[in-house]
């Protein structure tokens, strides 16, 4: 069916009061951080002053399609890619998170890869810079990719591709009962239908028997005979090219932390895990570059041995000579199922934004927490003493999809109380 838009356990985290501040970096000055807003050799505008010059450069800057140099680190790695398309705003902050209930002098730090756009949000946008490069150069006139209705990679493709001028094909996957009906505009299906992305809906039966990569053939077959020029991303733009994305986030931790004056590291990095690109990045990042940090992963759909022979296919392809059991720690956060969740998992997503502020998706980066504060209430040992990078990867569109039930958890409204001794005039409330 097509669709244009043209036509507890107690929860793991309790409520506290904070007291401790929070320490934000990630907009240093450095060169390594700098030269990312490099785009071209000679600039119309020059100043003296660095903030009117980063002004300048960024604004150049933005859907610019320049030569990719990989680290130093993973200069062995085989393709490299040849251009990379600046779609995120980057570097994303880090800051300290301040969970409640940590083990004893547990840090964990946020990377707010959450705030590397608006509508090209999350950890999409790190892997489409490099896709999407690759589809400029072959001449691609329009996009296909695939995933679930409400999927935060489509809807990124979708805005990224629109920016580029390209049309969006976007394989859904939805409910048999809901296959044949106009999919609304809910969430992230409000932005792709926007932004004027094709629909094309499939029951998850149907997914289920034919696959992604057929599915997403078959459309490619169709949009061939229509002289089109399609280009495929896969799901979650996970494959051995997108994993680029975030081999070079690693990079930009890196630079990050050598701007501080105060000797941070981090000993662990946390992670969901969704289709498999962003943990093959990261865990490559940090066996092969300076981190060095142990990259735990918690898987939202199917399962770890699932997760570790696509993550190995990745790595695989791009001749790392490793073993992904070895780089990476895979947990199961599946829950009920992807992108279903129980009463406490959402419990718990309100009361961190309501402890921390800090809003978490419930299908990914949600689970991942809830996962990982489960895992510290179980063994504290395992976490004590230790500084953890947590990976917000976005998603907060996904949250509108689970109005019904956050409903009964969310409370805090009542009728204003104004006495009758208050004085009344009409007309004296200007309501602009």
């Amino acid at each position: 069916m097509l669709w244009s838009a043209t036509d507890r356990l107690t929860s793991p985290l309790h409520l506290l009061a904070f007291k401790d501040s929070i320490t934000v970096f990630g907009k240093g000055k450095s060169k390594a951080i700098r030269s990312r807003l490099h785009c071209f050799q000679s600039r119309a505008m020059e100043t003296n002053d660095d903030t009117s010059k980063a002004k300048a450069l960024s604004f150049d800057d933005f859907l610019c399609k320049k030569p990719y140099s990989p680290p130093s680190w993973a200069s062995h790695l085989k393709p490299i890619p040849s251009h990379v398309f600046t779609l995120a705003h980057l570097p994303t902050p880090i800051h300290k998170w301040n969970l409640p209930n940590l083990p004893q002098n547990t840090e964990v730090w946020l990377k707010r890869d959450d705030l590397s756009g608006m509508q090209l949000s999350g950890n999409k946008v790190r892997k489409l810079e490099f896709l999407l490069a690759e589809a400029a150069a072959q001449g691609a006139d329009c996009i296909i990719t695939i995933g679930g209705i409400q999927s935060n990679h489509c809807r990124a493709t979708a805005v990224a591709a629109k920016y580029l001028n390209l049309d969006s094909h976007l394989i859904l996957r939805t409910t048999k009962h809901l296959v044949d009906k106009d999919p609304g505009l809910t969430g992230n299906l409000l932005v792709e239908r926007f932004v004027g992305a094709h629909i094309h809906l499939i029951s998850k039966e149907e997914y289920g028997k034919i696959g992604s990569v057929a599915l997403t053939n078959v459309l490619k077959e169709q949009l061939l005979k229509q002289g089109r020029r399609p280009y495929v991303i896969p799901v979650g733009g996970s494959n051995s090219l997108g994993t680029w994305g975030y081999i070079e986030a690693v990079r930009e931790i890196e630079e990050q932390l050598q701007i501080r004056s105060n000797g941070l590291k981090f000993d662990d990095i946390v992670v969901a895990c969704g289709s498999g690109g962003t943990i093959a990045g990261l865990s490559l990042g940090s066996w092969f570059g300076a981190l060095k940090a142990k990259v735990h992963a918690f898987c939202v759909c199917d399962d770890p041995d699932y997760f570790y022979d696509f993550v190995q296919d990745l790595i695989d392809g791009l001749k790392a000579g490793v073993n992904a059991r070895d780089i990476v720690s895979i947990l199961n956060a599946k829950g009920l199922g992807y992108a279903m969740n129980t009463s406490e998992e959402l419990e718990f997503v309100k009361e961190v934004a309501a402890a921390t502020g800090v809003v978490l998706d419930p299908v990914y980066s949600g689970k991942a927490a809830y996962g990982m504060m489960k895992d510290m209430t179980e063994n504290p040992k395992k976490w004590e003493g230790r500084k953890v990078l947590f990976i917000h990867t976005g998603g907060l569109l996904g949250l509108f999809d689970k109005v019904d039930q956050m409903g009964p958890l969310v409370g805090n409204w009542q009728r204003m109380d104004v006495s009758e001794s208050i004085p009344r005039k009409v007309g004296i409330g200007k309501m602009f």
